[in-house]
């Protein structure tokens, strides 16, 4: 069973530019580069492109679990990086990259997950980008003010941890230093190649068993993670909606296990 992705549309579609969703943090997508363009400016169909991969009686059953309230806020930082120019359209630079993080095998929810940095709202924080932002540099030490946040996705829910989770697109032509900072929290913090996720021997597909219903999920096969769950969903209908997807084999369904047991221990997540 894949961690499920669901629109969480009890407060509407968030859109660009909302200080109602982006807290006191300005969304700038006027910053994206031209090879990001594709993505920021048709970042709302994003959400229709996950829900492809949802088979619509699971759909129906974690939108009932939504609805049935509970649950935390909490955003993440989906951070690209890249060439601020010299690419335009779908064409993808061979050094545009995207960072993850893999979480500690001890912590309470998705423990051993390639994830994109991010966690639970506070009370204090303003909105989901300074929960992204907050989060990330707490997880990987990166510094905000290098990033230009360009857009919301929309609020998901994740059953398995009961997080309304806002994804947050964001974009740095230089990141600067990132490494993993507690890790009691963080066991991988890596800048991946997209070309990594574009990659059709990257791909499959993958399930869990023991969780109750399910299905199976796209993920991605890298040396020194399984990026599957919410995650992969994320990334999969990103690729999708930029243009960056290739034919890839949904045949190839591995149990996670299986899968977990195919991820190498190469210093490059590669």
């Amino acid at each position: 069973m894949t961690s499920a992705v669901t629109t969480d549309e009890r407060d509407g579609p968030v859109t660009q530019g909302s200080s109602r969703s982006a807290g006191s943090f300005a969304l700038t997508p006027e910053y994206r580069p031209p090879w990001l363009a594709p993505l920021v400016d048709n970042v709302d169909l994003v959400p229709q492109a996950y829900r492809r991969e949802v088979p619509p009686d699971f759909l129906a059953a974690v939108t009932k679990a939504r609805d049935a309230g509970g649950g935390r806020d909490a955003a993440v930082l989906v951070l690209f990086s890249g060439p601020s120019s010299g690419m335009s359209g779908e064409q993808l630079p061979d050094d545009a990259d995207l960072l993850l993080t893999v979480r500690a095998g001890t912590l309470r929810h998705h423990a051993g997950q390639a994830a994109f940095p991010g966690g639970a709202a506070d009370a204090q924080d303003s909105g989901p980008v300074v929960t992204a932002l907050r989060e990330a540099q707490e997880e990987t030490g990166i510094d905000p003010r290098r990033l230009h946040t360009l857009a919301l996705l929309e609020r998901m829910f994740i059953p398995p941890s009961g997080f309304h989770v806002v994804p947050v697109l964001a974009y740095s032509p230089d990141p600067g230093p990132v490494a993993v900072v507690d890790q009691a929290e963080t066991a991988i913090v890596a800048r991946v190649p997209v070309r990594a996720f574009v990659n059709p021997e990257n791909r499959l597909m993958v399930y869990r068993t023991g969780t109750g219903p399910g299905f199976a999920g796209p993920a991605f096969l890298l040396n020194q993670m399984l990026v599957w769950g919410f995650t992969g969903h994320v990334i999969s209908a990103m690729l999708d909606v930029a243009g960056w997807s290739q034919p890839w084999n949904t045949e190839d369904v591995r149990e996670l296990d299986e899968a977990m047991a195919l991820v190498g221990s190469s210093e490059e997540p590669l």
